[in-house]
């Protein structure tokens, strides 16, 4: 099990921005899919988005569709959410997620983790991510 570290999380006020980073030690990093996914107080971890192990396609939660990215540089083993017109429901612990299972693609990450529990992904050590109004 390879670690996955993020970085880039803190305070913004609503409508500013925030990019979270997720490096992996993996050598095979390429080949996996990665995600984001959250976790606000009280509520379960909810899927956020994914990308394939080449990052030419990806899939995103409707609620962060059009206002979050996600992408990845395999030449840095680095995977990257850009966050923008971020409101107060974004406030939640964001983790980076690895798939453990090569070569799948970004629809499959969400629904594992919904049919079988995080213990079916890699994850980092989550980045609190806070909006304020």
């Amino acid at each position: 099990q390879a670690p996955l570290v993020e970085s880039g999380g803190g305070s913004v006020q609503a409508g500013g921005s925030l990019r979270l980073s997720c490096a992996s030690s993996k050598h095979t990093f390429s080949r996996y899919t990665m995600g984001w996914f959250r976790q606000a107080p009280e509520k379960e971890r909810e899927f956020v988005a994914a990308i394939s192990g080449s990052g030419d396609s990806s899939d995103y939660a409707d609620s962060v569709k059009a206002r979050f990215t996600i992408s990845r540089d395999n030449a840095r083993n680095t995977l990257y959410l850009q966050m923008n017109v971020l409101n107060s429901e974004d406030t939640a612990v964001y983790y980076c997620a690895a798939d453990r299972t090569p070569f799948t693609t970004p629809q499959t990450l969400g629904p594992k983790v919904l049919n079988w529990g995080v213990e079916v992904l890699d994850w980092g050590q989550g980045t609190q991510v806070t909006v304020s109004t």
